[in-house]
């Protein structure tokens, strides 16, 4: 095994310092990236303070499970390069290959592959492109026989990563063509509309209650009369609910029907209900 090359490919430092640390710590790899960290000699530890707001997110699937991860970069050049992307996809099989529905990115970055730590990996990328790289975000969806899982994507680099990625979770009694087109185009709907929650049911009810407030005052400052004062309010809600929450929303592509017409409607031929969504979008802090 070079354990020089490996340790510059990790650090980014040069030929004689790797040498050094290997040989001061007994070619135990994350000793010696340590004593290069210490010395300031690692390049990988200073780019790793640097703050990364680009990159992509990735989907990834196989019989038991599904992920949807976010890795940042520091530059979107960075984020298109095919080492980068290359790396993603290598993250995400890493990812499913370890089973684990309930995963956090910290166990995670801790695992062992072929005998390397993942947290090794992400200093190897960091050194070869020459920015920050950080495991943002990781959601892990359990695949089921009798779920429906629906992927999209949006503005791709790749057909599976991209800026803005959409996992729907739907029972179907019938996982036809139609279904199946029907998924992909409420995953369309989801990207494009950035609900809130399935439905009033799963909003947030703090948040209901600072809306209502909200607009009770706005109401209250018109001047408008007492007796029609939660009349108007009642209005406004509905138009909030129909903004904000998926079942609720026109449908992007029948704008005369809403999400829970379109599914009614197609329900009534092949029963579909959605059980989850999962959303995320590039720069976003939710």
């Amino acid at each position: 095994m070079n354990y020089i090359k490996d340790l510059r490919k990790m650090t980014g430092a040069g030929f004689l310092d790797c040498k050094k640390a290997l040989q001061e710590n007994n070619n135990d790899i994350e000793k010696s990236v340590d004593f290069l960290r210490k010395k300031g000699l690692s390049k990988a530890n200073k780019k790793s303070s640097r703050e990364a707001k680009e990159g992509a997110i990735g989907i990834y699937s196989n019989k038991n499970l599904t992920t949807i991860i976010q890795i940042n970069t520091e530059t979107d050049f960075a984020a298109k390069n095919n080492v980068f992307l290359d790396f993603m996809d290598q993250i995400g099989s890493l990812i499913l290959e370890t089973n684990d529905v309930n995963l956090s990115i910290e166990i995670f970055k801790n695992l062992i592959f072929n005998q390397r730590i993942v947290n090794d990996l992400f200093k190897e990328i960091i050194s070869k492109i020459g920015e920050n790289i950080i495991l943002n975000k990781l959601i892990i969806i359990q695949n089921k026989e009798d779920y429906m899982i629906s992927k999209y994507i949006h503005n791709s680099y790749r057909k599976n990563i991209g800026k803005i990625a959409v996992v729907l979770k739907s029972y179907v009694s019938n996982k036809d063509q139609e279904a199946e087109i029907l998924g992909k185009n409420l995953c369309m709907h989801i990207a494009a509309s950035n609900p809130l929650a399935i439905d009033t049911d799963h909003l947030d009810h703090e948040l209901i209650e600072k809306e209502k407030e909200v607009l009770l005052e706005s109401i209250k400052l018109s001047g408008k009369p007492d007796n029609i004062v939660e009349k108007i309010l009642d209005g406004k809600m509905k138009k909030f609910y129909s903004e904000s929450v998926f079942m609720h929303q026109t449908y992007i592509l029948d704008t005369e029907k809403t999400v829970k017409q379109i599914i009614s409607e197609f329900s009534k031929k092949n029963d579909f209900k959605i059980l989850d969504y999962y959303l995320l979008i590039l720069g976003s802090h939710e």
